[in-house]
This record gives structure tokens, sequence and C-alpha cells, in this order.
């Protein structure tokens, strides 16, 4: 068991709420569009990386990866992040939050299950009630910016009726469970404008356009050298 604290942003109200986390997982490959999911399964595959077991597919990873931290660090320099909404379960409740699931690609190359091991998950310290947004989902907007080369730049960008429905999402992981209390499950992410690659530094966004808010982390990416 590992505890997160987050603010529950209620529109009207904010409250902080310590949260028990007991499992994470890693949703892959969860595009609605076969068309734009294969994209990005050929972006991967053009660095080596091979192509899913199953579409979607669900991977376990530490709970204790997880932070709100607005740094992290990483071996080596052939890891990147990637946007996606979060989900989280509390007494039959279900927040709805935003993370990036930084990976090593170098790593993936050989293992993806390893590789989701290899880097901390950073999500931001702000979540919604999932009955908040429920009724416009598809409308709402995932977006990252990455810092290349001391440019930012716009990294990915994408609304989230590109992806399988949430209530789906759950249903292919859970079936007739329901989602899990204690459960942090990251819903996927969008094909890297320009290929996949490193940054210094990555911001990311979940954008409600409907009610007119938005979730916001960034953190610096510190390179560890890799001495053999």
């Amino acid at each position: 068991m590992f505890d997160l604290t987050f603010t529950i942003d209620a529109q009207d109200t904010t409250t902080p709420l310590t949260l028990p986390i007991d499992q994470a997982v890693i949703a892959g490959w969860t595009g609605r569009d076969p068309v734009a999911r294969d994209k990005h399964i050929a972006e991967l595959e053009a660095i080596g990386i091979a192509r899913p077991a199953s579409t979607p597919i669900y991977y376990r990873v530490s709970a204790r990866r997880l932070t709100t931290d607005d740094s992290i660090e990483v071996c080596g320099g052939d890891s990147s992040g990637e946007v996606e909404f979060v989900l989280i379960g509390w007494q039959g409740r279900i927040f709805v939050g935003l993370g990036s699931d930084h990976t090593d690609r170098k790593v993936e190359s050989y293992s993806v299950t390893v590789s989701k091991q290899m880097c901390d998950k950073v999500m931001a310290p702000v979540l919604w009630e999932i009955e908040d947004v429920r009724d416009h989902w598809d409308q709402m907007v995932l977006r990252s910016f990455a810092w290349i080369d001391d440019a930012r730049v716009l990294y990915q960008e994408g609304t989230l009726d590109n992806m399988l429905p949430v209530g789906e999402l759950i249903e292919r992981a859970f079936g007739d469970k329901g989602f899990p209390d204690g459960c942090a499950m990251f819903g996927g992410t969008f094909a890297a404008k320009g290929g996949i690659r490193p940054a210094t530094r990555f911001e990311f966004e979940l954008e409600d356009p409907v009610l007119k808010r938005s979730i916001r982390h960034a953190y610096d990416v510190i390179v560890l050298p890799v001495l053999g």
C-alpha cells in the first residue's frame, strides 16, 4: 500500500485527499481508431519495439513508481514521457487525473514490461470526479510539450474520442467486477508529433473545454550516467 495526496477539484470547492494505492496499471494501445492505433504501433516498431501481444494491453507496475514530484532521475538519455489520463478508484468512486508514462525506450526495445518498471510515473496533484466529466468525456483534450534542444515544442495532442470509451477500457481490464479501489490506471496515449524522442523537461495537461478548466503538471528529467 502506498499513499499519494491530491487536491480534489469539484468546480466550486477543492478538498485535499490522501488516497491509498495498492496497484498501478499502464493501459497500452487503447486507440478507438485502429488506423491511429496502428500508427503508434508503427512508430514504436521504427525504434525497434515489438508489436503488442494484444490491443489493448494492461501492464502492471509498482505502485511506488507513482509520484507527483516536479523532477525525476533516469538512467541514460533514452527515456521519454507520454501524456495520459489516469483513473483512481476510492471507496466505490472513480477520480480522473493526469499522468506521464515515462518509459525507457532502450529497454522497451527488448521488453515493454521491464521498461515500464524503469522510470517514475509522474502524476499531477489534482483530480476530478469522473461524474463531472462523464457526459462530455470525448471532448476533453490531452496535450504535452517537450523541451528539446532548449526549445518548447508541442509533442502530443488529441481528444479522448480517439481512445476507447472509459467504460470499455475498465471492462476489458477488470470484467464485471468494476474498477477496484486502490487502483491507479493510466489510460493510453497519442503518437508523438515528430516521433518519440527524449526531452529535458516534460509539460502535460488535460483540458476540459466544457467546464473550462485544466489539470497541468510538469517535471524536469535528470539524466544519470550509465557507466557500464
